[in-house]
Formats: structure tokens, sequence, C-alpha cells
């Protein structure tokens, strides 16, 4: 066949055609050209890999791989190799000499409300140095469980807003929900309340061109993230704005594990039961969380916007604590890794965590080991059946080295577990980062920790309710399977680095 149209295009394209015939006359030598030309690249690539790639296990697989495999290897490390993201400039970097004065005056309010030295919770400064943003008192959270609860809140907030709404979503459905979030937008548009969204083209894929037209038309300002945008970034495929957010008017922000689906109302028949977290907070942490989603809109669209900056406390949270702790690939530092290994090595009673993407490298294996020994009470919740195959059987792997040190492994059995929440002796922590590399490394999070004693118990007693449902998953989970099973989890935990 292939022959077939080559001679119809050499009798109308003789001169077009001319390299097509060489090559067919000269098969063998352009196969051995080709898979010589193809080592050449896989082996100036590799020299890139080791150059830029963060972790020695990941420039391992890279360099083998590409000096292998070069013909998928090469083409796969231009789209998915990279973990540095460039061009995206964080605002917080910035000295008080290059603010502005509107920004000089944020940064003096915020800093009249950080808590007293000898009244911070442990570690504070550290975070402070990792985030670029200050810790700060006189905070309300409110913690939001699953679905109904969290877009309740969420719509009523829209629909009090005075002046504007910020929204930004990793994924965003065409669904009932999705319609939802969509007239309520559009109702407040209307009404000349000022709406701005953010979504990720990747997480949103399928997201179709009416749905963002139909914002659009009554007067919402819609963007993707557009992670591919300049030419470091043109064929990276590989981050994500994984950041869950909406803001109301500065002063409300909700955060969390929640985007927007059916599915995360537990209404999907395929998924059924979702369990997932949010966080509503008020106070002088709001406007943290706005110059985390404005630095985003920025990198987005290259415009700015006028927004309120005067940080208040809020009404009934005179004591709480909270800090932002935003994350990404452009941080100056692994930020999202060097936090959760700091609240696992501080920990002095207890280091719960949830995550529905639970894939730890060595360094946390070793965190977590040293932690129980300490005699640290850690715990890890995991979905009973996860989403993603390679993930599930990674999972597995871990329970013998998890258990011998004394970690707790719990499996929630009632539905889907997908919320990432924290809660380290008596901070709690709620936000979009899972626990794995592409959390770690690879995406665009963010994470709200909080110790104000209302919310505190209500994280305790979720927490509780969680392992209720749930089943303690021991090592022989793991190593009485089957050789096969064994294998095929120990092959998959080799992908950690890209799950």
């Amino acid at each position: 066949m292939f022959s077939s149209i080559l001679d119809r295009l050499n009798r109308r394209f003789p001169r077009i055609c001319a390299p097509l015939r060489w090559v067919r006359k000269h098969k063998k030598l352009t196969l051995t050209l080709s898979v010589v030309f193809s080592h050449i690249v896989g082996a100036l690539t590799s020299i890139r890999a080791i150059l830029d790639v963060r972790t020695s296990q990941g420039a391992i697989a890279w360099v083998v791989s590409l000096n292998t495999f070069p013909y998928v290897a090469v083409p796969a490390y231009w789209v998915f190799g990279r973990s540095d993201f460039e061009g995206y400039l964080v605002l917080r970097r910035k000295t008080k000499a290059e603010l502005n004065a509107n920004e000089r005056q944020l940064l003096d309010d915020l800093t009249a409300m950080r808590p007293a030295p000898d009244e911070e919770p442990a570690g504070a400064a550290l975070l402070e140095k990792l985030a670029k943003l200050p810790a700060t008192r006189g905070n309300h959270t409110e913690l939001l469980i699953d679905g109904e609860a969290t877009f309740n809140s969420i719509f009523e907030s829209i629909a009090q807003a005075q002046d504007y709404v910020l929204v930004q979503f990793y994924i965003i459905h065409d669904d009932n929900l999705g319609r939802r979030l969509k007239d309520a937008l559009i109702a407040r548009a209307r009404t000349g309340i000022r709406c701005y969204m953010i979504y990720d083209e990747v997480g949103c894929h399928d997201l179709p061109a009416s749905y963002i037209k139909e914002l659009q038309a009554a007067g919402v300002e819609v963007h993707p993230f557009n992670t591919r945008q300049s030419e470091a970034n043109r064929f990276q495929l590989n981050f994500r704005n994984h950041r869950k957010i909406v803001i109301v008017d500065g002063v409300t922000a909700f955060v969390g594990g929640h985007n927007v689906g059916d599915e995360y109302m537990g209404k999907d028949p395929k998924i059924g039961a979702w369990r997932d977290t949010h966080v509503k907070m008020e106070g002088p942490v709001v406007q943290c969380v706005q110059i985390s989603w404005i630095e985003d809109w920025k990198w987005a669209t290259g415009s700015h916007l006028s927004l309120n900056w005067k940080p208040v406390p809020a009404k009934s949270g005179k004591d709480g604590f909270a800090f932002c702790l935003p994350s990404g690939p452009a941080d100056e530092f692994e930020t999202c890794t060097l936090f959760f290994l700091h609240a696992i090595h501080s920990a002095k009673k207890r280091v719960w965590i949830a995550s529905p993407y639970f894939v730890p490298d060595e360094q946390f294996i070793s965190a977590l080991q040293l932690a129980a020994l300490r005699g640290v009470d850690v715990r890890i919740l995991v979905p009973a059946h996860a989403d993603n195959q390679l993930v599930y059987l990674s999972g597995f792997t871990f329970l013998p080295d998890l258990e011998k040190a004394g970690v707790q492994t719990w499996r929630y059995n009632e539905g889907f577990l997908h919320e990432k929440a924290l809660l380290v002796d008596d901070v709690c922590g709620v936000g979009t980062a899972n626990f794995d590399n592409r959390s770690f490394r690879l995406n665009f999070e963010i994470t709200m920790l909080f110790s104000e004693p209302s919310a505190l118990r209500a994280m305790e007693e979720m927490f509780a309710a969680d392992f209720a449902r749930s089943t303690r998953a021991p090592a022989t989970d793991f190593t009485s399977r089957p050789w096969w099973f064994r294998f095929a989890a120990r092959a998959s935990r080799l992908m950690a680095p890209v799950q």
C-alpha cells in the first residue's frame, strides 16, 4: 500500500519525492543512520537529564531509558522530563525595596498580625522562609466535610459577594455541579460583581468551549493557566496547576481537595461515595491565599487586577493561627517536600496523614519510620480502592517497611477517599497536595495550616470518623500475596516518580 502511494506521488511530484526515492533505494543505510542518530540524540539528552533532573533516582531512570530506548524516551523526556518551571515570577520573592506602595503596605499589615515570637507555633519561622508569607493570628477556619457542605458554602459566599469573586480549579466539568458554578458566576457578573476564573487546561481538557464562551459573554473573565507559555515550557505537559481556590471580596477563601464535578458530590455511579475535605477561612490569611491566586493570574494573563488588599481579623477568630503555603515547580526550593519532611520530623505526639495518592520516596519512608520509633502516633489513611492502578499497586510495597517501625496504614472503605489532610500534634493542614512526587515536585499546590481550637477539635473528630470507617492494612496484605502480584507491585513502585 505504501509503495503504491509513493509511486503515485513520484509521478505527480518527482522533485519533491526525490528524498523518498533515495530512502526507498537505500533502506538498510537509512535504518542504520536513523538508529545511530537516535542513540546520539539519546546520549546528548541524557547529559541534559543528569544536569536538570532533581533526584538521583529520576536521573538514573532517564539516562538508562534514553540510551536504551531513545526512540521513545527522547520525545518522552522533552515532554515529561523537566522538573523546573521557567518564566513564572513569584511576586513574594521581591525585596521590600522592589515592592510598590500597596505591596509594602500589605506586607506591613500582615507582619503586624503575626503572632508574638513566644506564641507562634514551632517551625513557623521556617515555613515563612519557604512560603515567603507570614503566619498570622486573628483567623477563623471552618472545616467543610464532603461536597454538599463545601459547595453550599461556596455558592452562598458567591451570592453574597459585594465586589469580586476569584475562582481557580484544576478540574471543571460541564455537568450539574459545573453548571451550578457557571450560573452562580453569571448571576453575580450581571449585577456588576467582578468575576475571574483560572482553570488548568490539562485537568479541564474535556470542558467545552461553549461553557467558557457563555461565562465570557456574561462578563466573567476566564483564562487557562497555560503551563506551556514561554519557549522553555513549550513542549512540557508534565506541569499542572492543581490548586482549588475560591476567594470572595478578599475576606473569605476556600481551599481544599474538591474540584468541580458531580463525582465530587458522590453522584457518579461508577465511583460512588466521595470523601473529601475543604476549609473556609476568614481573616488576614485570606490575603495570603489571594497573593497565590494573583501570581497565577499574572502568569496566565500578564495583567494586574485591583483587589482588596486590606487584611482584617475574623470576627470569631482573634486567636486563630493560620498559614498559607503555596508550592510549585517555580519555587526556589522544593517547598512541598521540605514542608512535609519538616512536619514529620518535628512531630512529638502524632502524625496523621490522609491522601488518595500515597507514593512516598525513600526520604519520606525514613522520616515516617523515625517518627514512629520516637514514639509518635503515625497513621496513614488511604483509599481501599485507588482510581490509579499504579498507585494502588505501589501502596502495597510500603506496608512492610512502615509496619516494622510502628507506622499504621489504614484503608478507607466507604467510597473513594480524596481528601488531602494532615494533623501534626495540634496543627491541622488541609490543601490540594497529595503525598507523591507529582505534588512534591511538579504541581502548583496550596496547603492551609491552622491551629484554632474549634478547628482542631473538628479535625480530630473528622479523622476519628474516617478511621472508624477504615480497616488496618497489615504487612501481610503484601507479603502473603502471590509472587506475580508482588512483582507487579514492585514494578509499579519503580514508576513512582511519574505517578
